[in-house]
This record gives structure tokens, sequence and C-alpha cells, in this order.
């Protein structure tokens, strides 16, 4: 049995928004970010159980396939009869109730673009493999993520209505009281079960004839005041405030939206519309919007007191709006790519080994032929179809730090800190992935695993450290075990970056530090992975003529593009790597 929504301890501005959603769903998808295990998915199957009549919960698997998602070709029928029937895929399922997508921030893009397409035309169109269908699939689309494991495109946040920041309870009386809500619910049915059973029948039926308010013009005119003077960009924040103000005024039972009703789904509805870069603070400049507020929609009234659930079950809680973060969108989008996987765009005949199956145009070829000839088999060989598909190009760039104690460690260090928060601006607004690994005394550190995630990324790089030998060999090892990593290579194009004098000092066993070096680096060059090389002895004023010129001979053997460091800054290098993508 599940969680009911209302025993749920906390986590108000999550259920306002799932709940506003639900009386108007022209507001638009509900985006839940925070911790795992902070109730996230417990709310989404709650609403689903909540809403007038049978409401159906889906749940999008990462991994799932577009032909998953919006439909296929029904092989059956067509191998048997050769009839072109639709096969119904999880948007069909999903009509009429809650499509529920967790870390929707690691789906494709192509998924995540066609989820909010259908969820705000109510309608999903197959136009592909001979089939053209189309059928009703209205539903509310939540999705949850993670922002450590990096954020979705600002032009997908931005097509989501509300936006909610979800933490797991900082107060120990709050999680206590959470841990034995949660314990009790699990042991032996009885009033707790029940009480909030009965709490959620009271949702329900309040969800079942609600219907927005009226919002006067006034109305109208402050919230455009309002999303003029904080920087919305578009028009989508002005009219999910519109529409939430107008819903929560029809929840509350009142006839017209209020300036107050303004001024709780604001913060909600900005969340993910005001941040400018990924270098701007997270979170909502709270001042700029209560100023904001005070001057275009009126300062603030006396709280009203809510009653969400409090008719049946004294400890369901009630419902209120919470301030959380804002973000606009921003340019930038990879070019499409032939590649493993993404979109189906086409199919051909295969000319060597059959990676990926174009199921329909095969089931098709088949069934021609069998209609001519029915004593035939099912599928030939010659029937086969591969599918062609198109993905948007993402790099997974490595940087690999000399962080020994010679000469230039600092610079070294700071050339790196600086690429990498270059790199993650790029990567804020695409699909790459940027990884540190910095060597010194006997071994290699990996620093910031790969991520898209600037939070992750200054927490990581605040203080790098330096000193010791240099095990060159163990940075390479370390930098091509991320870089070849089977997880990445079939969505990302990895690169690897080398910031070293190339002077290996040390290496494991007795092992000639250089010799193992140079040994790894021709395993980078077999492996076919792009690499660069930043001389970091020409960023050493000091050396004169002792330079070795060791980092131009590794560049040859890893068969990389040889830099001296001292052309480039931090930003420089950002561009450098931009240029292989």
């Amino acid at each position: 049995m599940n969680l009911p929504f209302s025993a749920v301890v906390g986590q108000e501005d999550a259920k306002l928004a799932l709940l506003l959603t639900a009386c108007d769903p022209r507001i638009g998808g509900v985006l839940l970010r925070g911790d795992k295990g902070s109730a996230k998915s417990t709310l989404a199957r709650g609403l689903a159980a909540v809403l007038p009549g049978h409401a159906s919960f889906v749940e999008l698997p990462i991994g799932a396939t577009e032909d998953r998602v919006v439909g296929t070709l029904d092989i059956t029928a067509a191998l048997a009869g050769g009839e072109k029937r639709f096969e119904p895929g999880l948007l069909h399922a999903a009509d009429g109730g809650v499509l529920y997508v967790d870390e929707i921030n690691l789906l494709p893009d192509h998924l995540v673009d066609l989820l909010l397409d259908v969820a705000a035309s109510g309608v999903n169109r197959v136009e592909r493999e001979g089939i053209s269908h189309s059928h009703p699939s209205r539903f509310l689309l939540v999705g949850s993520m993670n922002p450590e494991e990096g954020d979705l495109r600002p032009q997908l946040l931005d097509r989501f209505g509300l936006a909610v920041d979800v933490r797991t309870p900082a107060d120990p009386a709050e999680r206590a009281a959470a841990l034995r809500r949660r314990l009790a619910f699990d042991g032996p049915a009885g009033e707790l079960a029940s009480g909030f059973e009965a709490a959620d029948a009271v949702l329900a039926g309040r969800l079942a004839t609600a219907h927005p308010a009226l919002l006067p013009d006034e109305m109208v005119d402050a919230v455009a005041g309002l999303c003029a003077s904080v920087g919305a960009e578009g028009l989508r924040a002005d009219l999910t405030i519109c529409r939430a103000a107008a819903a929560l005024a029809g929840w509350e039972g009142r006839d017209e939206a209020t300036a107050d009703d303004v001024r709780r789904v604001a913060p909600l509805a900005l969340a993910h519309r005001a941040r400018r870069n990924p270098f701007d603070p997270a979170g909502l400049d709270h001042q700029k919007l209560a100023d904001a507020l005070d001057e275009h929609v009126g300062a603030a009234g006396e709280p009203e007191e809510e009653e969400v659930a409090e008719p049946v079950a004294a400890e369901a809680p009630a419902v209120a709006a919470v301030a959380a973060p804002m973000l606009a969108p921003a340019a930038g989008r990879r070019t499409a790519a032939a590649g493993p996987r993404g979109r189906i765009v086409g199919d051909r005949a295969p000319s060597g080994p059959l990676r990926s199956v174009a199921v329909g145009a095969t089931v098709r070829q088949a069934a021609s032929r069998r209609a001519a000839d029915p004593q035939s088999a099912v599928v030939e060989v010659a029937d086969l179809r591969e599918a062609v598909r198109e993905q948007n190009s993402a790099n997974l760039i490595v940087l690999a730090v000399d962080a020994s104690g010679s000469m230039g460690a600092r610079s070294r260090m700071e050339l790196a800190k600086g690429a990498v928060m270059a790199l993650l601006q790029d990567a804020y607004q695409r699909r790459d992935l940027v990884a540190l690994v910095a060597f010194r005394g006997e071994d290699a550190e990996v620093l910031l695993r790969p991520t898209g995630s600037v939070e992750v990324a200054r927490a990581r790089l605040s203080e790098l450290p330096t000193g010791g030998r240099t095990p060159l060999a163990a940075g390479l090892r370390a930098a091509l075990d991320i870089a070849a990593s089977p997880a990445r290579a079939a969505t990302h194009t990895p690169l690897v970056v080398l910031i070293s004098d190339a002077r290996a000092t040390f290496a494991p066993g007795g092992q000639d530090a250089s010799g193992a070096a140079w040994s790894v680096a021709e395993e980078i060059r077999r492996s076919g992975i792009t690499s660069v090389v930043v001389d970091a002895e020409h960023a050493d004023p000091g050396l004169g003529a002792s330079r070795l010129g060791l980092a131009a001979e590794l560049a040859e053997v890893m068969g990389a593009r040889y830099i001296p460091m001292s052309e480039l800054t931090p930003a420089g290098l950002g561009q450098l790597v931009r240029g292989y993508g």
C-alpha cells in the first residue's frame, strides 16, 4: 500500500504545486528538485490516488525507448496478417492520470521535449514506420531530479509550469515525525492509516469539484509588471502565475483571485526562470522578489489559514507555499548527429553488423514479402532493417592535472580550475560532462567525477592539493579509465586534456617512471580517444635553458595536440576544448 498524499510530513510547497496543477492542468508540469528519499515519488503516487476517477500512475523508466513511450507497430498483427495496427505506449496508459519521470534530467533531451509537447497539447501523434495515429493523452507530468547530477537544459526547464525544491527535513523533530508516521503506516492497519485515507478522500472530493476562479484584469496587469520587474523571459512565467493564482483561489472555494494568491504562487512559478547562467547563485533573491511583489502586486496581507486535510485527520499537514529558486532560457545546443541512441529518423539495409533493429521497417518488409509468398519464413535475413538514429552530440572532457610539487604547480591548478568552470558554463546549456583528475605523490585522485553540475564542481574545487612527486603514469591511467568508460561511450565523445610538464618521477613497483607513462600514452593513442597536452614547462619562467621538452614528446606518443601553457588562459582552454565538440 502506498503512503497517502496527506500522510507525507512537510513538503508543503510541493503539495501545493501538485494540487494546483491538478485543479488546472494548463499550469503545466511540476518539477521536484532535491534529495533522494525526500518523498518525491511518494507525493507523485499520492497525487494519482486523489485525482477524480480511477486515475492511472505511470512511471517512465529512465532507459525507456521512444517506441515504448509513444507506441509503435503491433508486430504480432503485422506478421500474422500483414495488418498495420498501432500498439499503444506509456503515453496512452498515462491518459487521465499522472506520468512520473524520476531523474528526468538524465532522460534524453528528445524524450523530454516529446513529453512536454504531449503534456501541453493533450494529444500523442505518431507518424513513423508507416503508422499515422493519434490518441488523447491528457496527464499531469511530474518530473523529479537531483541537481547534483546535472540540470535540465534551460529551454526545457522553462516549459515546466511550477518547480519546487524538495529537501530532507533538517529539523530533528520533523524527521522523527516522518519516521514515526512511516513506521506506523507500515505496521498493522489502524487508525493512522484509515485517518489519512479519509483525508485523501476529502482531497479527492475537493479536486472533483474545484475549478479556477476569476482573475481580475488588475491582477493580470500586476503579474505582467512583476514578471517584467524580475526579468522573466517570455510569457510562460506570466501565464503560469495567472493560472496558478486562479487555481489557488478556486481550490480554496473563492470566486476571485487576489493579490495574496499571486504572492503565494509567484515563487513556485519563478523557481526555474531567473538564473541567467550557471555561475549565478542557486536560489531566489528573496528580497528582490519581495520588493517586486510589493511594488506591482501590493503589500503582503495576513496569511490565511489552510484546511487541506484538517477536517478528517488532525495529523494531516496543511498546504502552504514556500519560496523556491528561479531560471531563464539560455541559448546553445549541440548539433544533431548520427549515433547508437536517440530518436529514430529512418531505416536502411545494414551494411555491416546490425547495431539496432528498426522493428517496424523489418516487419513491413517481411509482411510485404509474405503477402506474395505466404509459405515463406516469417522473417528472413534479407528483411532486416537497421534503425537510423539521431542524437545531440555531447562531450566527456577529462582534465588530468599535474599537482606535484614542481615549479608552476599553482598556475597549473588555477588553469585547470578555471577551465572546469568555463567548460561547465557551456555544459549547463548542453549535455557535456567534465571530470578532473589530479596526480601527485604516488597516485592519482579523481577530484571531480563526470558531472554537468556547477554546484558540485564548485564544492569539489574549493581546495586543490599540490606537492610531492609526479606519478604521471597513474594520472594518465585514471584519465583513460574515465574517458573509456563503457557507461558513457554511447552518449558522450571523450576528450583527454593533460596539463603537465611530463617529468615523470614515480611509478609503482620500481618501474621506470617515464617508461610507464609513455606506455599509457600509447594506450590512449590506440584507443582513438582525442587528446590534448598542455605543456606546463613553458609556464615555469625559472627553467631557462634547462627545459627538457618532454611534453611535446609525450603528445606525439599520445597522438595528441600539443599547446604551450603560456599561450592559454582558463577561458582560452575552455574555448579550445569546445572546439573539439
